[in-house]
């Protein structure tokens, strides 16, 4: 008799995919095999996402393909559109159960004969960096965002168990280890409420005991918010330089003050920006992303160019642009002034400009600088060179040294910026 097959769907954040990989080794554990690409599956796990009405039609088109394509099998969907909606999700085809809590998935595992249900995971797929989920919940609540609605708990992982869990990933090759979280800088907060001051852990915490873990790896941290920059977690940045990529991800979401009232977020863009500066001055050109939303109700061509002006100074390296989308049960969807898709198009359009301009400038600075890159693949059509991210979050394009292989470092000085990435040349 063989094995039962499996087949897996993600959809949405880094934690999403962290805990669907939680879930497949758990079901491989227990005589589970993945199914082949041709190959139909006995059970389909999916995990779904949200945070868009497009994440919620998304996540029904793959239910509803995987029940297309495996006629006979069993499909269970998780996720956060399965907390929100989970009769709308039951009712889809083939659906046999609906994980409404994340913290139900160790009692699925045991029903599926899992028996020491495992506290974490022990390798990321063919990936060549592991995500290690270290909080889960948020307590905000942006008038844009559903997700405080459908992960609105605090639940910080303790430490010896997430130290264990990177430990593993580390022992198995992975060598960029990503700590994510729904709000990343409130870890350890649950805890801390009910703790003295000189007993609370915080991320800075967490990031230096990880820090000093033998091993040739990096740590990188996932999406942050500018008021979590402090500078106890700078300062551990800083101090273990070798080991923590010189690179944050904070949320800006807009540069106007009047848009970001608007959205309910807890500081102005002056803040903001003396955030980016402090970065700057404890650490060495560090790279700093962001997201921005623009067509925000009401959003005016003055305060979009306000947007503009504040990701200027911030001189972000990348930008993860979204168009304003509406998403039902959030207040801003009934804000008064939604704008034409025209006009979030171009002022998205617009900032892509500008986001080119930043980046290719950061790119150029980093001409000379010692840059360690994790190689991931070859570059397309030639095969004597290989493509690979900077611990400065930058592509960066090297030619390909005989003995190193996808998965390992590259030590090499910063070069030109050709088409958006670095490219070093042979010697």
């Amino acid at each position: 008799m063989t094995n039962p097959t499996l087949r897996t769907v993600t959809l949405g954040c880094k934690v999403n995919q962290y805990e669907t990989e939680y879930v497949r080794q758990g079901l491989l554990e227990t005589g589970y095999r993945m199914a082949g690409e041709e190959e139909a599956a006995d059970l389909c796990i999916v995990n779904t996402c949200t945070v868009t009405n497009e994440g919620d039609s998304k996540s029904r088109q793959a239910v509803r393909r995987l029940s297309r394509n495996n006629p006979a099998s069993r499909i269970i969907v998780m996720g956060c559109y399965a907390t929100r909606a989970p009769e709308e999700v039951a009712s889809l085809p083939g659906v046999v159960e609906v994980v409404t809590d994340k913290r139900e998935l160790p009692d699925l595992l045991g029903r599926f004969g899992v028996i020491d249900v495992p506290t974490g995971i022990s390798t990321f797929g063919d990936r060549h960096r592991a995500y290690v989920k270290v909080q889960d919940g948020c307590l905000l609540r942006c008038s844009y965002c559903i997700i405080p609605y459908v992960r609105p708990g605090l639940e910080s992982r303790p430490v010896p168990e997430i130290i264990d869990e990177v430990e593993r990933l580390i022992g198995n090759g992975y060598r960029e280890i990503v700590l994510t979280g729904i709000h990343l800088g409130h870890y350890g907060v649950d805890w801390n409420i009910k703790r003295p001051r000189q007993e609370w852990v915080r991320l800075a915490d967490l990031v230096r005991q990880i820090a000093e873990l033998d091993g040739d790896f990096r740590i990188r941290l996932s999406s942050i918010e500018a008021t979590e920059v402090t500078r106890p977690l700078l300062g551990v940045m800083a101090e273990y330089s070798q080991k923590v990529c010189p690179h944050l991800h904070v949320c800006l979401q807009s540069g106007s003050d009047a848009v970001l009232r608007r959205m309910k977020r807890r500081w102005c863009t002056k803040r903001f920006l003396d955030r980016c500066e402090l970065a700057r001055e404890l650490l060495d050109a560090p790279a700093l992303t962001t997201d921005v939303i623009v067509g925000f109700p009401g959003e005016t061509d003055t305060e979009f160019s306000e947007t503009c002006a504040t990701v200027r100074r911030a001189a972000f390296s990348k930008i993860h642009m979204f168009p304003f989308s509406a998403r039902r049960g959030t207040p801003a969807a009934t804000l008064p002034d939604q704008l034409p898709k025209r006009t979030k198009q171009e002022r998205g359009r617009e900032l892509a400009r500008i986001e080119v301009e930043l980046r290719d400038a950061y790119f150029c600075s980093l001409r000379g600088r010692r840059l360690r890159v994790l190689l991931e693949s070859e570059v397309s059509g030639a095969p004597d060179r290989m493509v690979g991210t900077a611990c400065r979050y930058a592509p960066v394009e090297v030619p390909r040294v005989d003995g190193v292989s996808a998965g390992q470092f590259a030590d090499v000085i910063g070069g030109d910026t050709v088409d958006g990435r670095i490219r070093i040349n042979d010697e």
